[in-house]
C-alpha cells in the first residue's frame, strides 16, 4: 500500500470514528426517550425478529409505536462500510418516529411519509458529510380500519390474510425499474429480462439525488384478522412467500412467529447472507382497540 493510499484509509477511519462518536451520546439519549415512549404506548400485538446473517455487524433497525393516531411500524436496512450503515439506519428510524410522535390524528399519511422520508434523507446527509452511506427505509401506518405504507429502497411490505400473503410493495431496485420500463414500452422484453436479477438500488434515504418514494396514497381497507409484514432483504431473499406463509399459519404469538422466520433464514445454506429483520403487526380490530 502506498503512502497516499494509507493516508486515505486513515482519513476514512477518522471520519467514520468522528461520525460515530458524535452520534453515540445522542443515540443513547434518544433510545431512552423512545424506550419510555414505547413502553407507555406500545399496546399492540407485534413481533420483531433479527439476524446478522453472515455479516459481522447488525445494520438493521426495526420498531413499532402506537399513539392515539394509530400504529406506526418502521424498518431500516443500513448501507455503508464499517459502522456507517448502523448510523444511517438509526437516523432513518429515529427521524420517522420523531416526526410521528406529536400526532394525535393523522389525516394525510402520504404527506407525512413524504415529509418524514425527505427529512431522514437530509439528516443522514448532514451527519455523514463527505462519507457515503444511507438506508433502505420502509414504514406502515395503520389506524382502526385502513393501512398506508411507504418505502425507499429494497424493503418488502405485505398483508397476510386468509392464510395467504398479499404483497403490497414493489421496492426500488434496478429490476423493478426495468420491469416498469418494459411495461411502459421504454425497454424491450429482452432488455428487461437481462435486468430482472439486478438487485442494486436506484433510490434510498441518504443518497445524492434522492428520488420520489414508493407510497400508497389510497388506503388499504383491513380486516380484523389481518397481519402486516415488513422485511429487509436478509429475510425475503432467503425465504419464499410460501415458506413464510407456512410459519404464519401456525399457532403462537407474533413474537414466536417472527423468531421462527429468523431461524428459518439462518438454516438456509450460503455464505453471503445479509442482515435480516422482520416486523409482524396485528391489525387493530376495528373498534379502536388493538388485539
Amino acid at each position: 500500500m502506498t503512502g497516499t493510499e494509507m493516508l486515505g484509509v486513515i482519513v476514512l477511519v477518522c471520519l467514520v470514528t468522528a461520525v460515530i462518536v458524535r452520534l453515540l451520546a445522542g443515540f443513547a439519549q434518544k433510545e431512552n426517550v423512545l424506550g419510555a415512549y414505547g413502553n407507555q404506548n406500545l399496546q399492540v400485538d407485534v413481533g420483531i425478529g433479527q439476524t446478522t446473517g453472515n455479516k459481522e455487524l447488525q445494520s438493521d433497525r426495526a420498531r413499532a409505536e402506537r399513539t392515539s393516531a394509530g400504529v406506526l411500524a418502521v424498518i431500516a436496512d443500513g448501507i455503508g462500510k464499517r459502522n456507517i450503515g448502523q448510523v444511517c439506519a438509526q437516523i432513518a428510524m429515529d427521524t420517522i418516529l420523531d416526526k410521528y410522535e406529536p400526532y394525535t390524528f393523522l389525516s394525510q399519511p402520504d404527506h407525512f411519509f413524504r415529509t418524514a422520508f425527505y427529512e431522514a434523507n437530509r439528516r443522514i446527509q448532514m451527519t455523514l458529510e463527505e462519507a457515503k452511506g444511507g438506508a433502505s427505509l420502509g414504514t406502515v401506518f395503520v389506524n382502526e380500519t385502513k393501512l398506508y405504507y411507504a418505502l425507499a429502497g429494497n424493503i418488502q411490505i405485505a398483508l397476510f390474510r386468509g392464510g395467504e400473503i398479499i404483497p403490497l410493495s414493489k421496492g426500488q431496485t434496478i429490476a423493478v425499474l426495468a420491469e416498469e420500463a418494459w411495461k411502459d414500452g421504454r425497454l424491450s422484453r429482452q432488455e428487461a429480462v437481462w435486468s430482472m436479477d439486478e438487485k442494486r438500488l436506484w433510490n434510498y434515504v441518504g443518497m445524492d439525488g434522492f428520488c420520489e418514494i414508493e407510497v400508497e396514497s389510497q388506503p388499504i381497507l383491513i380486516k380484523p384478522e389481518d397481519m402486516v409484514l415488513l422485511a429487509t432483504c436478509g429475510i425475503f431473499e432467503e425465504l419464499s412467500w410460501s415458506e413464510i406463509e407456512d410459519i404464519l399459519v401456525k399457532q403462537g404469538s407474533l413474537q414466536e412467529k417472527a423468531g421462527e422466520i429468523v431461524r428459518a433464514t439462518e438454516q438456509k445454506e450460503g455464505t453471503q447472507k445479509e442482515n435480516g429483520s422482520v416486523i409482524l403487526l396485528r391489525v387493530p380490530n376495528g373498534t379502536g382497540a388493538v388485539s
